[in-house]
């Protein structure tokens, strides 16, 4: 596989994810908790914000572990395609 596919890759993928992080955190304003929808996007999402939520203080009614995640994987992605780019 060459460089440019992988960077491509990596991008996609990070894009994808934050963009189904931020659908997630829209729609728990407007849809029920049970609803096949946001239901589905609770199992994709939950796993890697609910280590977050450990992590940081209790802010009241606004959860800010959408907004780690984002910019955790923006860095990453960052980091992971400086890497590639060096290579």
């Amino acid at each position: 596989m060459s460089v440019d596919f992988l960077i491509l890759l990596i991008r996609v993928i990070t894009q994808t994810f934050i963009w189904v992080v931020i659908a997630n955190s829209l729609l728990s304003f407007f849809l029920s908790p049970y609803h096949p929808v946001r239901e589905a996007l609770e199992r994709i999402v939950a796993p890697f914000l609910n280590p977050i939520r450990n992590l940081m203080p209790n802010t009241g009614a606004i959860d800010f572990s959408p907004l780690v995640l984002i910019l955790a994987l923006d860095f990453l992605s960052r980091i992971f395609i400086a890497i590639l780019l060096s290579l």
